[in-house]
């Protein structure tokens, strides 16, 4: 799954005043970041050169086009984020770290001065994150670490391409493009459901676009097929999810809810096998995930990616299909409070 961290940049200068979170955390972003950007690139320098190994050409080649692309056919921000490109020499650019308490699915949030909350930290040191998850788990929450392809500073930097990027195909690569450029669109400060699931809905879209102007009716079929089994495993997610609340809010002990947990976390797993032996027809993409240790943070962390996209879907059909007409309604939607932010999208029966 996709997993980019937003990097607060534009809030880093304000921590010491801000106090919302510790200086050092702030050092280590600003550190990381300026390091990626110190090492940045230029595409169509990199194009042109002879001494770029043909098959980084051919993706960055790839890589320009779809970025003209997200502007020309999307009316995502024409700017100069994606138009460089970084080598890591590491598999995962940054690591975020979700917290959630162990008798219920609430992540915790961090705040940062400009941005809002949000329900992660992002770390471009791996060590650092293990030490915070640990640090997290002392206090008796559930913690969830997970490697990231790509971060984000929402515009207030060019944000380049970076190797890990670059690691699956193109359509890969167009949709992460498109999630990115969708949140410099828009962005709700202290809301990452409504702005992942926008994000998403503009990715989903663009996406299909693409794959359709390039006449690649393979890719498209693929994509969907992803995009199918993608939506299997977050109703998953989500009936393991509405079953936990049940727990949680029923008057058990601590021991009995903790096993009570545990059997339902085990029933998620059996209904996975099952789902992909038959409805899958074997597909194993999924497979690392749970194997690996499920618990409260990371069902949170799942969930904050899935579950408004069917009405920014449905928003988009109502808008024709016209983003800056999409993009206005969102805009509008966006400009009210919560809860209202949240019922009039689920509501919306107009673009206008």
């Amino acid at each position: 799954m996709k997993r980019v961290f937003r990097l607060f940049v534009a809030a880093m200068m304000g921590a010491a005043v801000g106090g919302c979170t510790s200086v050092s955390y702030y050092a280590q972003s600003l550190e990381g970041h300026v390091r990626i950007m110190a090492a940045r690139q230029d595409v169509g320098k990199l194009i042109e050169a002879p001494s770029t190994p043909e098959a980084l050409r051919a993706r960055l080649t790839s890589a320009s086009a779809i970025r003209r692309f997200a502007t020309d056919e999307l009316a995502l921000p024409d700017n100069s984020s994606y138009r460089s490109y970084v080598d890591i020499h590491r598999d995962a650019v940054t690591w975020a770290v979700f917290a959630a308490p162990q008798f219920s699915l609430t992540p915790k949030t961090w705040c940062f001065p400009v941005f809002g909350c949000v329900p992660y930290r992002g770390y471009f040191d791996r060590k650092s994150a293990a030490q915070s998850a640990v640090a997290l788990h002392g206090q008796g929450l559930d913690v969830y670490v997970s490697g990231v392809t790509a971060y984000s500073t929402l515009g207030w930097s060019s944000d380049p391409l970076l190797s890990t990027m670059l690691r699956q195909d193109d359509t890969y690569l167009a949709s992460l493009v498109f999630h990115e450029l969708a949140h410099q669109r828009l962005y709700v400060n202290g809301d990452s459901a409504f702005n992942e699931a926008f994000a998403v809905a503009v990715e989903t879209t663009g996406t299909r676009k693409w794959l359709r102007a390039a006449g690649d009716r393979a890719g498209l079929r693929r994509y969907e097929a992803d995009r199918k089994r993608g939506a299997d495993f977050l109703a998953l997610v989500a009936k393991t999810r509405d079953e936990l609340r049940q727990v949680y809010e029923s008057p058990r002990t601590p021991e009995q809810m903790a096993a009570a947990k545990a059997a339902t976390l085990e029933r998620l797993r059996t209904r996975y096998r099952q789902m992909r032996d038959k409805r899958w027809a074997g597909y194993k993409g999924y497979d690392a995930w749970f194997e690996a240790p499920i618990n409260n943070a990371k069902l949170a962390a799942t969930s904050v990616y899935g579950e408004q996209v069917p009405a920014f879907l449905r928003l988009f059909d109502l808008c024709s299909s016209d983003y800056p007409r999409f993009y206005a309604s969102v805009r509008r939607i966006a400009d009210l409070r919560q809860p209202a932010r949240a019922e009039a999208l689920k509501a919306a029966t107009t673009c206008d």
